[in-house]
């Protein structure tokens, strides 16, 4: 397997009208890893993905993005190359499963006048609408969809131009546990279907990990508080701190799942630990 990375950030800040969003985070996702930021609301998760998926500029440091560094190559270009999930995806219009999934290949909201997918490039559609098991909702109208349905679509969508590097930005917002799980297995699935296909996940429900996580981010108030192998990184000592409670992780078959505990069970000096 090609050990160049598919993802490359070293010491970057970034800043929002004068407030520090992320402050020397350092990340680096090669092909076949499958990487997450799991962490509290706030604590600045969503602004990596901007990052990564090449909608924004590092304020200090430097993000490689498939081999490009930002700020030296075409915004718009390199972001065709991305497979970037947003399920407040802006459609407005009652598009198919088919016609949306088929807008991944022209990276817009809506079809573009006077373009036609090829044969292949229709192929490819259903191929992928049935791996995230839509086969038979191929026809089927945004409105109608449900949000798991939705989301599933957008997935097929972000894997019609045969991305190098998929992100996931909290993809399971809104589903109830069914949905959830559906999501789950689906997008797992893809690691098998395609070995070389790198992910990063943003979320901030410990159980929506996947099965597949290679390697973990924690942060909390934009800085990284450990990163590495998911084994190594995903303890429910390095947990606490991140989200700033006393939390118990366990893992089952794969999948992570979380409880809070009494603060007298906590590990002594979790709660005094501040960030400067």
């Amino acid at each position: 397997m090609n050990a160049t990375p598919v993802l490359h950030a070293h010491d970057v800040d970034f800043v929002r009208d004068g407030n520090p969003i992320l402050r020397e985070v350092s990340l680096t996702v090669r092909p076949g890893e499958h990487g997450a930021l799991p962490g509290a609301n706030g604590a600045g998760k969503t602004t990596p993905l901007s990052l990564l998926g090449a909608l924004a500029h590092p304020t200090r440091g430097t993000v490689q993005v498939l081999g490009h560094e930002l700020g030296r190559v075409d915004m718009r270009e390199l972001r065709s190359y991305v497979g970037h999930v947003d399920p407040r995806h802006p459609l407005r219009s009652p598009l198919t499963v088919r016609e949306v999934v088929l807008t991944g290949l022209t990276n817009t909201t809506e079809p573009v006048p006077r373009w036609n997918p090829v044969a292949e490039q229709v192929a490819m559609a259903g191929h992928l609408i049935a791996l995230l098991g839509l086969g038979d909702r191929h026809l089927v109208r945004w409105p109608t969809l449900s949000q798991g349905e939705r989301g599933r679509t957008l997935i097929a969508r972000a894997m019609m131009p045969s991305p190098r590097l998929l992100l996931l930005d909290e993809p399971a917002t809104g589903l109830d546990v069914v949905g959830r799980e559906q999501l789950i297995d689906r997008i797992d699935g893809l690691r098998h279907s395609y070995p070389d296909l790198a992910s990063v996940l943003v979320t901030h429900h410990l159980e929506e990990l996947l099965p597949g996580t290679s390697h973990v981010m924690l942060l909390r108030d934009g800085r990284c508080l450990a990163s590495g192998p998911a084994d190594e990184v995903l303890t429910s000592d390095q947990l606490s701190p991140c989200f700033d409670h006393p939390i118990r992780l366990t893992r089952t078959d794969g999948r992570w799942s979380v409880r809070t505990r009494r603060s007298a069970d906590a590990p002594l000096g979790w709660d005094r630990l501040r960030l400067p």
